[in-house]
């Protein structure tokens, strides 16, 4: 396979993800649409955070088996382990830091309570929080689009490498794989907005930030085989998962509807693990 045709495949199975984006545009009616969507979400981005950690450790258990074999060094394993260490805390860790960096920063009540702050500047309180609101849902939208793309970079390296090798099949069955996959990843980024109507401008950004990396992934997957760089994007990748699934998860319980919600999560669970079960027959 030509890296030209390489880079094209590559670019259509990540840009799949903008067929889920949509859904973010329709008016969801009531409280149990919106938990239901955004607990799907959580299932898919679930099944990625398994999907992206087993990439990781796999990288890591093939050096220890190589050091264990002799044909490795001790050094390059407990590097290996930093990495991913670093590259998780900073996915979690360091993402919460930096969202409470750039998160926009309270009015002080005005003394005498509610009532006292809506007398002296009428609505416009209100009106404040929430714009702050509907910020706070883009962003973290934008946040899953980014933590997504960081996976879907790994996804295009598995793709460009492949296609270097000479595994035709394989390179085909995994474009196929992870286009069906990226497809459901719209939902994931979308479903916890709620009642926040994104535009048309937003959710191509999304788009890009999500569905990009796959495309760029393809080349440099095609370019270069780095072990370290595959490991890295990993575990940045399902840090930032991991943060991303607690504040969904924290900012859905007000809604209630538990049950609904752990049923919607297996839901997207299985639907993530039913599209990998493509590159899984691949071979990959």
């Amino acid at each position: 396979m030509s890296f030209a045709q390489t880079v094209v495949l590559g670019a259509l199975a990540g840009f799949t993800i903008f067929i889920g984006l949509p859904v973010g545009r329709l008016q969801l009616l009531n409280n149990r649409t919106r938990v239901a969507l955004a607990m799907f979400s959580v299932g898919v981005l679930a099944f990625i955070f398994v999907d992206v950690m087993q990439g990781g450790l796999s990288i890591v258990d093939d050096a220890l088996t190589a050091f264990k074999d002799d044909k490795g060094t001790l050094g390059y394993v407990v590097w290996l382990v930093i990495l991913l260490a670093t590259g998780f805390t900073a996915g979690s860790a360091g993402l919460a830091m930096l969202e409470r960096r750039i998160r926009p920063v309270r009015r002080p009540p005005i003394a005498g309570g509610a009532e006292a702050a809506i007398g002296a500047a009428g609505p416009e309180p209100l009106a404040l929080e929430l714009h702050e609101a509907r910020r706070n849902a883009l962003r973290v939208g934008l946040t899953i689009a980014a933590a997504i793309g960081v996976h879907n970079f790994a996804e295009g390296l598995a793709i460009g490498v492949s296609a270097r090798a000479g595994a035709i099949s394989l390179a085909t069955v995994l474009i196929i794989g992870f286009a069906l996959h990226n497809a459901t990843e719209g939902f994931g980024i979308v479903g916890p907005l709620g009642d926040v109507k994104p535009s048309w401008k937003w959710l191509g950004l999304a788009g890009l930030i999500g569905g990009g990396p796959t495309f760029l992934g393809s080349i440099v997957g095609y370019a270069v085989t780095s072990d370290p760089l595959e490991l890295a994007f990993y575990a940045c990748a399902g840090g930032a998962i991991l943060y991303v699934i607690g504040e969904i998860w924290n900012g859905m319980r007000r809604y209630g509807h538990r049950e609904l919600g752990l049923l919607m999560v297996s839901a997207g669970f299985l639907v993530g693990v039913l599209t990998d079960l493509v590159v899984t027959y691949g071979g990959a």
